[in-house]
C-alpha cells in the first residue's frame, strides 16, 4: 500500500452507491468501504482515514449517531466527514453542519462530481494542517524571543522580523483558502486592499477624517483586511460555489459568514489577545456589510456608530463585487460601477467616503486598478 496516498473511507448500505464511489476514487486514493456504521468503527481500531464518506440513512446506526460518536472521540473527532444523502432538505444539511460535518453530498452523485469535491476537501485539510505547523512555528519563536537577553537586540530584532512575516504568511494562507473555496471573487481581496490603500492615502491628504487617520498603520491594516470574508470558509459549498442567485433562505444562510468570522477571530485572540492585526481583522469581518442608514447586517449599525473601517471596506468590498463577473451577471464598466456608489451617497454608504471616493475613482479605471501595489 503507498503510504503517501490519502486513505478515504467510504460507509453506505448500498452496495452499488459503495461500487460507484470506489471507482470514482481508487485511482487517486487508498479506498475503503463498508456497508455499516460498525464495520467503519471496528476498521477505525487498525486505520485511520484523512476523510470519510458516510451515508445518513442506514440500518442500525445512522450517520447522525455515528457522526456523534466521531466527534466524541479525541482519536476520530478531527477526522473530516462527509455526509451521503438522498435528502435534499436544509433541515438535515444543516443539522449535519451543526454536527461538525464539513459537506453534503447528494446521491445518486457523479462519479467525477464526487472526486472533485473528496480532492477539494483533502486539499484544505491539508492546508489547515500546513496552517496549525505554521502557528506552532510562530508560537515557539514568540517564546523564543521572550527569553532574549537585553544584550542580543539585534538577533531579538532578526527574530521579530521572522515572527512577522510569519504572521503576514500565515494570514495570507488563510485569505487564500477562503478565496479557494470561493473561486468566484478571483482576486477580490487584493483588489479591495488597493482601494482600500487609495482612499486611506486620500482621508490623510484632505478630508473631515484627516485627524482620524493620521496615526493608522495603514499596512497593518491592510494586511488584517485580508480576512474580511474569512467566515466564508463556515459556508456550505452548496451556497457559496451556486451558480446562479441565491434563494432568499441562501442568502441568509451566506450572510452567516460575517458571524463564523467573527468567531473565528476571537479564537484567535484567546491565543494572541493583544494583537492589532486581529483587533482591525474583526472589525472588518464584523462590519463592512452594516450601512449608513442603517439597513445592513449583522447589527444594523448606522452612520458614525460604524466603525470607519467597515465603513471604508463596504466601498472597497460593493465597488469590486460591481466590476467584476459572477455567474449570474456580467462585470460592470468602471464608469458605471462608479455612479451606482454615488448613488448610494447616505444610504448605503457614508457621504465623506464617497466624496473621496469620487476624487480618486479613476485610479480605479482598467487597467490602472490592476496596475496598483497593496
Amino acid at each position: 500500500m503507498d503510504n503517501k496516498r490519502a486513505i478515504v473511507m467510504v460507509v453506505d448500505d448500498n452496495i452499488a452507491n459503495l461500487m460507484v464511489a470506489k471507482n470514482a476514487l481508487a485511482q487517486f486514493y487508498n479506498v475503503f468501504t463498508m456497508s455499516s456504521a460498525a464495520k467503519m468503527f471496528s476498521l477505525l481500531e487498525r486505520n485511520k482515514p484523512d476523510l470519510i464518506l458516510l451515508d445518513m440513512d442506514m440500518p442500525e446506526m445512522d450517520g447522525f449517531e455515528a457522526v456523534k460518536i466521531l466527534k466524541a472521540k479525541p482519536d476520530t473527532r478531527n477526522i473530516p466527514v462527509i455526509f451521503l444523502t438522498a435528502k435534499e432538505d436544509a433541515e438535515s444539511e444543516l443539522e449535519s453542519l451543526i454536527l461538525g460535518a464539513i459537506d453534503y453530498i447528494s446521491k445518486p452523485f457523479m462519479p467525477q462530481l464526487l472526486h472533485k469535491r473528496v480532492e477539494l476537501h483533502l486539499t484544505v485539510e491539508a492546508q489547515k494542517l500546513r496552517l496549525e505547523h505554521q502557528a506552532e512555528e510562530l508560537e515557539a519563536r514568540v517564546m523564543e524571543v521572550k527569553h532574549l537577553n537585553e544584550n542580543l537586540q539585534k538577533m531579538v530584532e532578526e527574530k521579530t522580523n521572522n515572527i512577522l512575516k510569519l504572521q503576514s504568511a500565515i494570514f495570507r494562507s488563510m485569505a487564500n483558502l477562503v478565496e479557494s473555496r470561493d473561486d468566484v471573487t478571483g482576486k477580490h481581496i487584493e483588489r479591495t486592499q488597493r482601494v482600500l490603500k487609495v482612499l486611506m492615502q486620500k482621508l490623510r491628504e484632505d478630508s473631515p477624517y484627516q485627524d482620524q487617520v493620521q496615526g493608522w498603520d495603514v499596512g497593518l491594516m491592510l494586511e488584517s483586511s485580508q480576512l474580511h470574508d474569512l467566515g466564508k470558509i463556515a459556508i456550505s459549498d452548496n451556497i457559496l460555489k451556486k451558480p446562479g442567485l441565491l434563494t432568499a433562505e441562501e442568502f441568509e444562510e451566506i450572510k452567516k459568514h460575517v458571524e463564523f468570522g467573527i468567531k473565528i477571530i476571537e479564537l484567535m485572540k484567546t491565543e494572541v489577545p493583544d494583537a492589532d492585526l486581529l483587533k482591525y481583522a474583526k472589525i472588518f469581518a464584523e462590519t463592512h456589510h452594516e450601512k449608513w442608514d442603517g439597513s445592513g447586517y449583522p447589527n444594523g449599525l448606522s452612520g458614525e456608530n460604524i466603525p470607519l473601517l467597515g465603513r471604508l471596506m463596504a466601498v472597497a468590498d460593493v465597488y469590486d463585487a460591481l466590476i467584476s463577473e459572477r455567474p449570474y451577471k456580467k462585470a460592470l464598466p468602471h464608469e458605471e460601477a462608479v455612479q451606482i456608489i454615488l448613488k448610494e451617497r447616505g444610504s448605503h454608504f457614508d457621504p465623506v467616503l464617497v466624496d473621496v471616493f469620487e476624487q480618486v475613482a479613476d485610479q480605479f479605471a482598467i487597467p490602472t486598478y490592476f496596475l496598483l501595489k497593496p
